[in-house]
This record gives C-alpha cells, structure tokens and sequence, in this order.
C-alpha cells in the first residue's frame, strides 16, 4: 500500500516537474550562442583617468611654489619693487596673496582626493581590488601632507613678529622653507601614484579574479595549486577577511549584472 502511494507521488512529481519545463518559455527558447555569452560575460577594460589629473596638479602645485618664491625675493625680503609689487598685485599684501594660494592648493587636493576615491570606488566595483588596496594610502598623502603643512604655516605666522625680532625675515624663510619641502613630499607621492595607475592601463589586466584563475591553471608549483583564491602568504588575519568581503562583493555583482545581460539576450533571442 505505501509503495504505491510513493509510486503515485513519485509519478505526480514528475508529471509536475516535466510540466513545469514545457510552461517555462526560456526552456523552449533558443540556445544562446557561445560568441553571445562570452560577449556578455567579458567586460570592456576601462582605464583611469586619474593619472592625467596627478599630472595637472603637480603642474600647478609647482607653479605655486615658484610663485611664492618669486614674490618673497623681490617683494616680501626686500623694498627694491614696492611699487612694482603693488602695481602687480592691486595693492594687496605679498603675505596675503602666499596665504590665500596656500588655502587653494588645500582646495584643490581636496578635491583630487574626492575624485580619485570616486574613480578607485568604480575599479573596485569593477573586481580590481588588488589595485584598489595597493593605492588606498597613496592617494591620501598629498592632501595629508598639505594640511600638515597648513598646520606648520599657522604655527610660523602666528609669532612671526617674535621671530622676525630675533632674526630678520626668519619666518619668511620658515614659510618658503615649509612651501618647499611641501612640494617635494607631494611631488613624490603623485609621481609614484601617477606611474601606478599608468601601469595599470597599459597592462590592461582582467579583475582579479579572472587573473588568479588563469595564474592557477598554468602554474607549475603544485604548492601554487593549494593556494585559495584572495589569499597570499603572511596575510594577516585582518588583511584576509578584507579581501573575501571584496571579493564576495565583486561576485554577487558580477553575478547579477550577468544574469540580467543572460536573460536581456535570452528574450532578445526569442523575439528573434
């Protein structure tokens, strides 16, 4: 009696299911072309223009400083170009002018910063989070370093009478010296990041996933082989976890973004 209870259900539950395949219209439809999927699948690479924009800034950041050093020569540590100096500048204090360009170049660096974490939020969307966390701190520095150096400037013009009575013109040459060594700690920082981010669109890499599989397929070390995708040796514990939640991240986008594009296809194909 009960085998031919779980007889009947078994029957009905293929019938169901048997049922279920003819009513769904995607089974019916056509097979999706290899040529289609893999279009669907593989991503266009796309570069960061970051790179141009560093360029840019280390252009203006120079000609800042060489600004600044112009006018304290012949404005600011000697009377010989008063005139000249007040006919130039519309009659404003030298110190005014370093003043006000050294809060714009805070407001430019600020705003670098802003656009390179909109871009690198975009490339780690993207699967590229091995460049994304290789970059993280190098595209805060400069700003960093400017707003130390803001902080070094309020602290020289705060007493600068002080310093002045004790040493001519000291605290004009603290400024230009702050202005100076400013410059060449962002000049470092944004050579580094600009050949960073040019190597990256030169090598036109695939997200990092892809990259692992391809290195795990034609590796030769069999250690190689045991290896699990996002982890590296001597990662800390903190540094792992990171990775997998990127990771995971990446995957549950890629994911749906390619079932949309599979089934976008699919209903195109039946249309057809």
């Amino acid at each position: 009696m009960d085998s031919r209870r779980l007889s009947a259900h078994a029957s009905n539950a293929s019938t169901d299911f048997t049922q279920s395949i003819e009513d769904d219209p995607l089974i019916d439809g056509p097979l999706i072309s290899q040529d289609a999927l893999q279009s669907a699948i593989k991503r266009e690479f796309q570069g960061l223009p970051t790179n141009w924009i560093a360029g840019i800034l280390t252009v203006v950041n120079v000609a800042y400083v060489s600004v600044c050093v112009v006018l304290a020569v012949l404005c600011w540590l000697t009377d010989d170009h008063s005139k000249e100096c007040k006919a130039a500048l519309n009659g404003v204090d030298t110190q005014t002018v370093v003043l006000l360009g050294k809060v714009g170049m805070w407001l430019l660096m600020f705003m670098f910063e802003r656009c390179v974490q909109h871009h690198h939020n975009a490339v780690r969307r993207r699967g590229y989070l091995q460049f994304y966390r290789t970059t993280r701190n190098l595209k805060r520095l400069p700003l960093l370093i400017h707003s130390a150096g803001n902080a070094a400037v309020l602290v020289v013009i705060a007493p600068s009478s002080l310093l002045d009575e004790k040493v001519k013109n000291l605290s004009v040459y603290l400024l230009l010296v702050i202005v100076c060594v400013e410059l060449l700690m962002t000049l470092v920082c944004l050579l580094i990041y600009t050949v960073h981010v040019s190597r990256f669109n030169a090598q036109r890499p695939g997200p990092d996933i892809s990259e692992e599989e391809r290195s795990h397929v034609y590796s030769t070390n069999a250690s190689d082989m045991h290896t699990e995708t996002g982890f590296r040796d001597g990662s800390g514990l903190e540094e792992v976890v990171e990775k997998q939640a990127d990771l995971i991240e990446y995957l549950k986008q890629h994911n749906t973004l390619l079932s949309k594009r599979i089934l976008a296809l699919t209903s195109q194909q039946i249309r057809d």
